[in-house]
């Protein structure tokens, strides 16, 4: 059996390619991919491939490299000793942009009723920004600023207000981001630079800053000033991971401000503190389905995965104006 793939076959260089789907194995299952979202930031990153040494992006990222990673499919083919899935089920992986695959049963998660494939391919990208709301360990009327607009922040505003953050303050420079980011329910948003903001979320605040400052860009240049937003024993939360952290500092005031500085991973979602991904996946699933998050309106982009080197072109170029963008297997 063949599938359709897209491929990053060098840096700088998308493909889609025809291959061979290996034999099913006992324990897994073959899907048909139905959507899959693509991680704007983290696939431009991967395609330019432009990464510091010894950095997980340096040994992830290897040409000719599958890019993607929240997929929603149809399982189509069950393995021997597979009996909790059956031909039909709509399911949820992490695989890559792929129109077959097969993966390890445990790895296709059941997608409840009333959630559509649009909706559940957002799911690997949700449970990211989740733990990355949990690392930040919001209390009550907390005041958040959260620097970069992208997919992440904007599920990061959503999450923010779930969670119960009194002032949620938003930076980017593109003003097209920032009206998404007042319907996922940003209170206060500013389109300059974080470091031209400092005096603007200064005034926001009465002068207090923020309890929990979070750095999505990815951008070695944004963490020093972002740090500058924080009160002091405030919260930086890194959940854009630098692919140049040789070029990253962490700012003037870090130390004498006694600024905690966070990361968070991606690979935390399997477990962070004894919440499974299992967990995370039911808050996500609830929230939407209760109505207490939307990623409908963020959808902003829909592409054939035939059309995909003209989508990574288009991502690479000028992605301010995408948010969530989706390859749509059912056009092939």
């Amino acid at each position: 059996m063949q599938s359709m793939n897209i491929v990053f076959s060098a840096a700088q260089q998308v493909e889609v390619r025809v291959e061979e789907l290996p034999a099913l194995k006992p324990g897994e299952v073959r899907c048909k991919a139905r959507k899959s979202l693509i991680s704007t930031g983290t696939e431009t990153l991967c395609l330019r491939g432009i990464f510091d040494s010894n950095t997980n992006w340096e040994s992830w990222v290897q040409y000719p490299f599958n890019p993607g990673y929240s997929m929603a499919a149809e399982v189509i083919e069950v393995g021997e000793g597979v009996e909790h899935l059956k031909a039909g089920d709509r399911v949820t992986s992490n695989m890559s942009h792929k129109q077959y695959f097969n993966t390890d049963a445990n790895n296709a998660k059941l997608i409840p009723d009333g959630i559509t494939y649009e909706q559940a391919s957002w799911l690997t990208l949700a449970q990211i920004t989740q733990v990355g709301t949990r690392r930040a360990e919001l209390k009550l009327g907390e005041t958040v600023a959260i620097v970069g607009q992208g997919l992440l922040g904007q599920l990061v505003v959503q999450y923010m207000r779930a969670a119960g953050a009194r002032q949620i303050i938003v930076i980017d420079q593109a003003e097209s981001r920032l009206e998404f980011s007042r319907r996922s329910g940003a209170t206060h948003t500013i389109c300059a630079p974080v470091d031209a903001a400092l005096e603007e979320v200064r005034r926001i605040t009465g002068g207090s800053m923020c309890d929990v400052v979070y750095d999505i860009t990815g951008h070695p240049a944004v963490l020093a000033p972002a740090t500058l937003l924080a009160k002091e024993m405030g919260r930086v939360v890194l959940l854009g991971d630098t692919t140049q952290p040789s070029k990253q500092v962490i700012g003037p005031r870090v130390v004498s401000n006694s600024v905690a500085i966070l990361g968070i991973h991606a690979s935390m979602t399997r477990n962070y503190n004894g919440v499974t991904g299992d967990q995370m996946t039911a808050v996500f699933y609830d929230y939407l389905l209760q109505g207490r998050m939307n990623v409908d309106l963020l959808q902003t982009h829909t592409f054939s995965p035939l059309d995909a080197p003209a989508a990574y072109d288009f991502l690479v170029k000028d992605r301010t104006s995408a948010i969530g963008v989706i390859f749509d297997w059912d056009a092939l």
